[in-house]
């Protein structure tokens, strides 16, 4: 009987930090790889501009090169500027993820 909640949890844990927000492991194989990556990056990007703004700091912008990533890292972190409604970090990275895939799908 003791061995019934050790194996509950051990099934329901990966679950339960999946439903959390935390990504899974992705195929580098897989085509949209990339994406997934990207926004991992955007989620950190968007993290970062709320702890700047939070402790009074200017925005910092990302040069633009011609590729998605700059121009959707200086879009996010000029929402979370003007955005008060991102308050957290756990707001601010599933706002900054979000706001990436959905300007990516925009794209194709």
């Amino acid at each position: 009987m003791t061995r019934r909640p050790a194996l509950l949890l051990a099934v329901l844990l990966p679950a339960l930090a999946l439903a959390h927000g935390h990504p899974g492991n992705i195929d580098p194989a897989s085509p949209d790889a990339w994406q997934y990556r990207l926004c991992g990056e955007m989620a950190t990007v968007a993290i970062q501009a709320l702890h700047d703004r939070d402790r009074g700091r200017p925005l910092k912008t990302f040069p633009e090169d011609g590729s998605p990533a700059a121009r959707i890292a200086n879009d996010i972190a000029r929402r979370v500027f003007e955005e008060p409604q991102i308050s957290s970090p756990k707001k601010a990275e599933t706002f900054g993820r979000g706001y990436c895939m959905e300007r990516l799908q925009k794209q194709d």
